[in-house]
């Protein structure tokens, strides 16, 4: 959505006014664009490393086009074995999430099969648009009514990959260091003995 809503009236945002639909989605693409990896990735190369540093599969790694809505990078991140999850945020707060995992899908709550290999989905308040694609899947999920279904289907369909074509190997996770550690022992308390012990 790229209005906010006052007594069931929805009023444009007024930073798009004056714009189509194809110009607010060009607008909205356009300033998402932070780094380019070939292919007009829209990821930054930090957010990237992150994810890939957390044992996320290249070629899981997708963007969206969401009219009125932003990615918040900050929220990129691995989802199960070496999935893909992010969340984009609208004007008034509203929040999409973005997941990418390994097939096969398994549909919870009310399932509907819309497209050739797409589907929706409602359970528990919040409904979901899948994309099926060769051996992963593409999902957009939200509270219901939040975006159109038609608006979350097109941009899980059009979900491009954000880094080249998925062919460089992720580095190994990197281990956690603390600073507050001593050089020499295991930095447990010392606890002299007295009298009896």
């Amino acid at each position: 959505m790229t209005g906010k809503e006052h007594g069931g009236v929805r009023r444009p945002d007024p930073r798009l006014a004056g714009l189509g639909s194809r110009s607010r989605a060009t607008l909205v693409a356009a300033a998402l664009v932070v780094a380019g990896c070939g292919s007009g990735a829209t990821l930054s190369q930090e957010a990237i490393d992150r994810a890939r540093a957390q044992g996320v599969a290249p070629e899981l790694m997708y963007v969206v086009d969401l009219p009125g809505f932003e990615l918040a990078e900050q929220s990129v991140g691995g989802v199960g074995e070496d999935g893909f999850g992010a969340v984009y945020t609208g004007p008034g707060g509203e929040q999409v999430e973005l997941r990418v995992d390994r097939t096969p899908y398994e549909c919870a709550g009310t399932c509907e099969r819309d497209g050739g290999g797409g589907w929706y989905t409602v359970h528990d308040g919040r409904q979901a648009y899948v994309a099926v694609r060769k051996d992963h899947y593409v999902k957009l999920v939200c509270p219901v009514g939040q975006v159109d279904r038609a608006v979350l289907k097109r941009a899980a369909e059009g979900a491009r990959p954000a880094v080249g074509d998925g062919g460089t190997p992720a580095p190994p996770p990197s281990p956690v260091r603390r600073g507050d550690l001593p050089e020499n022992g295991d930095g447990a308390p010392i606890q002299r003995t007295g009298p009896g012990g």
